[in-house]
């Protein structure tokens, strides 16, 4: 199997990825760096903490209610001219989907079977439950993403700081 259809958390490079354990990134917002996609997500304190304990999408209403909390969290941010709470809430919103979605693709969303190289599992194996659970998480999303003061927020981050 070729090297790139194999999960990218194989070989992963801790010392390079950016986002570290140890930084408050509350206290100090000037390391955080935007990021492509989900990136950071699981790491960057106190916003893990605060955002991810609400994160859940075993049902469409376990999502509905997380999705729900996770963007007032993320209206909040903003309110408080929090970018990087805000971007965080929006991560968490893109996970939200993109995880549910693995597990409505695949039974138990697990993607790759580690007992034979890594190769990837069988699609279309997973839960028609998940795949509501994605929309509603998607559609969150989607309005975080377009609010025009976090693009406007963003825009001058990444200017600023990447």
């Amino acid at each position: 199997m070729p090297a790139e259809r194999k999960p990218s958390y194989l070989n992963f490079d801790t010392e390079k990825y950016h986002w570290k354990q140890d930084i408050d990134y509350k206290n100090n917002p000037e390391k955080y760096r935007v990021g492509k996609g989900e990136q950071g997500v699981l790491i960057c304190e106190p916003y893990k903490s605060e955002i991810g304990r609400f994160w859940r999408f075993k049902t469409p209403a376990i999502a509905k209610e997380s999705s729900e909390k996770i963007l007032e969290m993320f209206h909040n941010y903003i309110l408080d001219n929090d970018f990087v709470g805000a971007d965080m809430a929006r991560k968490y919103l893109q996970m939200g989907y993109t995880r549910a979605r693995r597990y409505a693709n695949y039974k138990g969303g697990k993607k790759y079977d580690r007992n034979k190289d890594y190769k990837p599992l069988e699609r279309g194996t997973g839960s028609a439950e998940k795949a509501q659970s994605a929309e509603i998480f998607y559609s969150a999303y989607k309005l975080a993403a377009a609010h025009p003061i976090y693009q406007l927020l963003k825009a001058d981050w990444k200017k600023r700081l990447g």
